[in-house]
């Protein structure tokens, strides 16, 4: 199978920065590598998306040249997908239910793990005490996972040390974005996952699922976020602005420079991607 890559931003707000420099890393890579690029919406969690951010984010992509190859797809239709995976995660014993509060997590004094999230300490593995679950977790038991990042290197990680029994689906909510994006992934072939250092972290978890559901597990690149003037990661939680697009090239330039790209003279959107494009594949072959 040829190179496919994607983009899959969350409609809960325009693209600022940050997502701009992930879109384009991610365009980049396909290109240079004469793949396919596909563009995802995850709006699985449909009280915080809305469809007008994702007409915002089409039009802002559309503006800088970045247009996938085929149609935009979508998270909200897919649920029966997510279902089937979770039934087949379920029947082979990976999951159960846990009836644990936010509140008795925090204070039950479970560490903090490399995601920034509390280490789930095991409360309900067993059984719920009677309790009705408020989720379900993935059972990860002593699971080890490697893998070569394109650009931290190799990576281990023991997922009971590092975030533990991880949700996959809430009661009272929509399946896990960590379960949606593997079966998503798998469902249109990507080969190649492009996207923020922040969520390196979350991978191991990701490579987990993909590999007990018998799915094909993509290869990784994970470039450098943008931060905010206090030295925080750029978010639409946190009020990062959304870029204006109206100057195509300024924004790509830009873009470019935090990819450690050089700086890139072309007069135009599309002459300097094309620019873009060969030092790319010079840095990332």
């Amino acid at each position: 199978m040829g190179y496919v890559g994607r983009f899959a931003p969350s409609p809960t707000g325009p693209l600022h920065a940050g997502s701009i420099v992930a879109a384009l890393a991610s365009w980049l890579d396909a290109r240079a590598h004469g793949g396919r690029w596909l563009l995802r919406i995850d709006d699985l969690d449909a009280q915080r998306c809305d469809p007008a951010h994702t007409r915002t984010i089409l039009a802002q992509l559309d503006a800088l040249h970045l247009r996938p190859d085929g149609e935009v797809s979508d998270q909200q239709r897919r649920t029966a997908a997510y279902a089937a995976a979770f039934a087949q995660l379920e029947a082979a014993g990976h999951t159960f239910g846990c009836a644990c509060s936010r509140k008795m997590l925090a204070d039950s004094g479970a560490r903090v793990g490399a995601s920034g999230e509390l280490v789930y300490p095991g409360t309900c593995r067993s059984d719920t005490g009677g309790r009705e679950p408020r989720a379900w977790r993935a059972r990860v038991g002593q699971a080890v996972v490697a893998f070569t990042d394109r650009a931290a290197g190799e990576q281990r990680e023991h997922l009971a040390e590092t975030c533990g029994d991880f949700v996959l689906k809430r009661a009272d909510g929509p399946y896990s974005y960590h379960l949606a994006c593997v079966v998503d992934d798998a469902a249109v072939g990507v080969t190649d996952v492009v996207r923020g250092a922040d969520l390196l972290a979350v991978t191991p978890r990701q490579i987990w699922l993909a590999q007990q559901l018998g799915l094909p597990v993509p290869r990784y690149l994970h470039v450098p976020v943008v931060l905010a003037a206090d030295g925080q990661k750029l978010s639409k939680q946190t009020g990062a602005a959304a870029v204006d697009t109206r100057d195509a090239t300024a924004v790509l330039r830009e873009a470019t420079r935090h990819l450690a790209l050089g700086e890139l003279q072309g007069p135009t959107a599309n002459e300097l991607l094309s620019q873009a494009i060969a030092a790319w594949a010079s840095r990332w072959p």
